[in-house]
Formats: C-alpha cells, structure tokens, sequence
C-alpha cells in the first residue's frame, strides 16, 4: 500500500468518538475528552501536552486522557483528529512537525487549514544541537571546522522524516555549509538512544527530551536554535553568536487544535482555561522546567504563526529540493 493510503487507514481504527453522539449528551463537556499525542511518550509534545491534559482535567471537571498515537513524523495523530468529530471531544496536541513543516514537504492525509482549528499555544522553546561527550569537537567553532573538513563523513539522527528535527537540522547543516548523513528515527527516544550509543554523530532535540542528558554530562550542547539567549538554558548560547550562521533562529512551537467545526463556544472555552492555566506560577514552572518560554496566542494570532512558518520554510524546502514525493 502507499503511504498515504497506510495513513488514511490508521484513523479508521474505532478510536475516536463519532459524530452523533454529542446530541444526546448535557452540556459540553459532560463525558472524559481525548488528547491525541502524535508523538512517542517522553517527547516534548508529549510532556506538554499531558500538563495540558491535566490542567483541563482540573478546570473543565471531566479527565481528559492522553492518547499517544505515533507515527509517520506525527502525521498519523494529526490525522486522527483532523477527521474526528468536531464535538469538543478530541483534541490534538500540535506541534510544528506535523502542523508547520509535514504539509511543505509530504502529501499529508490532512488539510491543516481546512481540517483543524488553532485554539491557543504554549509557548516556544529552543533546539539544542547535542553530540556525545566524547565527541572530538568541544565547541561549534570546532564542529564545524571538523564536519566540513569531512563532508559525508557524520551523520544526524532525528524523530522521523520531514518532522521538526529533520527540517531544523536540514536548515541548520545549508547555512552552515555542512554535509552529513540524515538517519531518521520513529520518534525523538530512539533518536536520542542512537546518539548516546554512537550509531550517529550528532543531532537537534529539545530540552525536554534532552536537557537530563546534559546535566548528567552523557551528551554537550553546543548552541541553541533561536537566534536570541534562553533565561531557561543558562551558559548555552545560540548558534548564531557561537560561529555558526549568523542568520539561523528557529524555536519549536507547541499548542492545542481541534477539529475544524467544533462549536465556538468550546473553542473559546479551553482556549480561555488554558490561558488561565499559564498564567499561574506552578504550570509556569513546569513548561520552563522543560525549557518552554511560555508564551500563550490566541486562535489569531496561532493561525498567523503557522501561515509565517509555512512562508519561510516553502521558501527554504523548495530551495533544498526536500519535497518526499
């Protein structure tokens, strides 16, 4: 079967709830709501999106249970939803793989604009570039000198083909003028599991999947993704200032979707809980423990990160010629 067609197949499996039944039902939201994660657990949308889940829990009076649906660079849980009833019922933590980048380089099953409904996002946090501690090189200055000495020579993991991983590292190996083998991986754990064993050279995670790594000394970061300093990664400068191209400045972005058509009412709802939710000290700590500036937009303002992201990196993905299809 193509690939497509293994996509579209994957949602028809009687996960999600169907349309019809809300009719019945109280008001919303009188049953337990569904969080899809497109992602494998331990990834950073899948830390993000349980602390959302758990907030809306505690606010709305109903569990809403995250439901981990990897696969296919997340395009597999971003579908699910995207076809699922728009009764305020399923939700999709999003993320800039599948909803920013996946569209520009894939055929995907879904239609982002069309299909989903940006309700607010989190925030944004910076990629750190990681290589085992043992790596010949210390600094970026270093890294570079020695992968362009060596074109072909390395090779980068990431969390699957035309995800956020792939593409950031994609932009990050033109600018910088290097050459390595892409090694891709389903899902950030294994990614992170063939850097620390050696299998590749090094690669582009977030903090939240990577920053205990770190601090226990088995992998160094060299820089961050965005192009200004993160007061949530103290002594990591970024990318740009550290010799590498003075242009670079990428963060990933993380939110909350629903289903296009899902009533108003309910959109504006869990956008407002979640918006109060960031806004308490204690939710605060947990999003900048994982290093996530948060940084909450409104369903506006989230539509035009997205159309800006789709801009900069058609521009860029049509240039490096990483169409898939």
């Amino acid at each position: 079967m193509k690939r497509r067609a293994l996509l579209s197949a994957a949602t028809t499996l009687p996960l999600l709830p169907r349309p019809g039944l809300a009719q019945a039902e109280g008001p919303w939201p009188s049953r337990p709501l569904r969080m899809v994660i497109p992602w494998p657990p331990g990834q950073s949308t899948d830390v993000q999106g349980r602390l959302i889940a758990q907030l809306l829990t505690e606010r709305l009076g109903q569990p809403v249970v995250p439901e981990n649906r990897p696969g296919a660079g997340g395009q597999i849980g971003t579908n699910a939803v995207a076809k699922a009833a728009p009764d305020g019922y399923t939700l999709l933590a999003a993320s800039i793989g599948p909803i920013s980048f996946q569209p520009l380089v894939s055929r995907t099953p879904y239609d982002v604009e069309r299909e989903l409904a940006p309700v607010v996002s989190y925030g944004i946090a910076p990629f750190m570039l990681l290589v085992r501690s043992d790596f010949p090189a210390t600094d970026l200055r270093a890294f570079l000198a020695l992968l362009r000495a060596n074109p072909g020579k390395y090779s980068h993991n990431s969390s699957g083909v035309g995800g956020a991983q792939h593409l950031v590292t994609a932009l990050f190996n033109a600018k910088a003028g290097i050459e390595a083998l892409h090694v891709p991986f389903q899902g950030s754990g294994p990614a992170l599991a063939a850097l620390l064993g050696g299998h590749v050279s090094y690669g582009i995670d977030t903090p939240a999947a990577a920053m205990r790594l770190v601090q226990e000394g088995q992998l160094r970061s060299l820089g961050i993704t965005t192009g200004r300093p993160s007061a949530l990664l103290p002594g990591m400068p970024p990318i740009a200032a550290a010799g590498g191209p003075p242009d670079y400045d990428i963060g990933g972005w993380n939110g909350l979707m629903a289903p296009a058509g899902t009533p108003k009412p309910i959109l504006d709802r869990l956008g407002a809980e979640v918006r109060q939710g960031l806004a308490t000290p204690a939710l605060r700590r947990h999003f900048e423990a994982i290093g996530v500036e948060v940084e909450a937009r409104g369903p506006e303002e989230f539509r035009a990160l997205l159309r800006e992201l789709w801009g900069t990196f058609g521009d860029l993905i049509r240039q490096l010629g990483l169409r898939l299809e």
